[in-house]
């Protein structure tokens, strides 16, 4: 008898094979792959969790999609296939805060809603000579569930349909909530956890808020705390969901249902700050600009009981975040530090447990950087375009591009294999998934 020899027989089980790697493959990669939802990411701390191109070629990152856009600080938020932002815009004659919807994949606006007038008392249109002005909104709107949440500069909160820009609530957190707005306007972003959101802006009794994401309506209310630009994080430390506001009083833990108080760390100022609290294990950062400097406290837990313990204090000079927040990893902060430094300010490794720097390296401005496993991607105030090792040992730079014009005080978004980046003047989406071949 011959042997069997039909080709298709052979053929298929290595086809099969093939698609089951396949799938596998792709399995791995949509496990991997993320939306970049609101500030700072879906874990509220600037970490990416997906791969990404390390080495760049020397023409850059290929280039996606690019842009126009108009003034405004605010980051990109993406999800729902759309990359959102906030611009500040002539609207039938008057400046106007625009939440604007890009298509993802394209750059193609899908639709713009104006929110609230475009005012700002003090300003934000410092910089170097060469790339000074561009003043705009400045808080990021969060994208969940088919919709879109944004804050204006006046503490308007706005719920928009994400598909047509519909509006399907609205807050004003000043004349609902007895509010006052600070100095330079509202920077804090919606930070969105399950079936809440978080913001602050109320009045005595109620200046930090949990509002149903679904509705609006308040779900709990508290503290008489002055309000500030930062925008909290929510994490899960010591065993409980809690969310971490950083207020003119310093830091205050809430736990994230009921807004009950679980601990305090005094850090009083009267002055800005829109550096968001950095956690590290059981460790709880912040800083302010304006002569106020940086610490951190050690938070413990004994049943129920929570309490903050200042580990270390030091003086403006010596370090502080103004409005860019660092990241961490295995002990260290990696950010811009430095106050009104602009075109210059240093990127550094700072010992979280002592306030130590580790090292430092000057020449990026206050722009804004992101954790991708064990590298920090950073963008400094002109558009320059850094990957840098997140490590004690010393500076070490993998790559650098020159990726925007115009004034970038904001912070990349990383989704699916994407970076998104803004300035004063334009977006841009680039390529920096690991897969795609370095064509120099």
């Amino acid at each position: 008898m011959r042997p069997f020899t039909n080709p298709n027989a052979q053929w298929r089980p290595a086809v099969l094979g093939q698609r089951i790697a396949v799938a596998l493959f792709s399995l791995v990669l949509s496990t991997a792959a993320a939306d970049w939802p609101q500030y700072r990411g879906p874990t509220h701390d600037g970490v990416c969790t997906e791969k990404i191109l390390t080495q760049w070629p020397a023409n850059g990152l290929r280039q996606i999609w690019k842009a126009p856009l108009t003034d405004g600080f605010s980051s990109f938020a993406v999800g729902q296939g759309l990359a959102v932002t906030m611009v500040k815009r002539s609207v039938e004659g008057a400046d106007r805060e625009v939440c604007v919807a890009l298509d993802a994949q394209t750059g193609q606006e899908r639709w713009a809603v104006p929110l609230g007038i475009a005012k700002y008392e003090k300003g934000g249109d410092t910089g170097t000579p060469a790339n000074n002005g561009g003043d705009g909104p400045r808080s990021t709107p969060s994208i969940d569930g088919g919709r879109v949440y944004a804050t204006t500069a006046q503490l308007g909160l706005y719920c928009l349909d994400a598909a047509s820009g519909r509006q399907i609530w609205s807050r004003d957190l000043v004349r609902q909530n007895g509010g006052q707005n600070i100095g330079w306007e509202n920077a804090a972003s919606p930070l969105i956890d399950g079936d809440l959101l978080f913001v602050m802006g109320g009045g005595a009794g109620q200046a930090l808020l949990g509002i149903d994401k679904h509705d609006g309506h308040v779900v709990w209310k508290g503290e008489d705390d002055p309000i500030t630009h930062a925008t909290p994080v929510v994490v899960t430390l010591l065993g409980v969901r809690q969310v971490i506001f950083f207020t003119q009083k310093g830091l205050v833990g809430v736990e994230r249902a009921t807004g009950q108080v679980l601990w305090r760390y005094r850090f009083p100022y009267s002055v800005s700050s829109a550096a968001s609290p950095v956690v590290g294990g059981d460790i709880v950062y912040c800083s302010c600009g304006y002569g106020v400097g940086a610490g951190a406290a050690r938070i413990s837990r004994i049943g129920n009981q929570f309490t903050a313990t200042g580990l270390w204090r030091l003086p403006a000079k010596t370090l502080n975040s103004h409005w860019s927040t660092p990241v961490y990893k295995d002990g260290c902060l990696y950010g811009l530090f430095g106050f009104k430094k602009f075109g210059t300010c240093p990127f550094q490794c700072v010992e979280l447990a002592t306030g130590r720097i580790v090292w430092s390296k000057d020449g990026f401005g206050p722009g804004g950087c992101v954790r991708v496993g064990d590298q920090v991607l950073v963008l400094g105030d002109a558009g320059e375009l850094v990957l840098t090792q997140a490590t004690p040992r010393g500076y070490t730079e993998l790559a650098r591009t020159k990726a925007l014009t115009g004034k970038c005080w904001s912070t990349p978004a990383i989704s699916n294999g994407h970076l998104y980046i803004r300035s004063t003047k334009e977006g841009v989406c680039l390529d920096i998934s690991p897969g795609r071949v370095a064509h120099r």
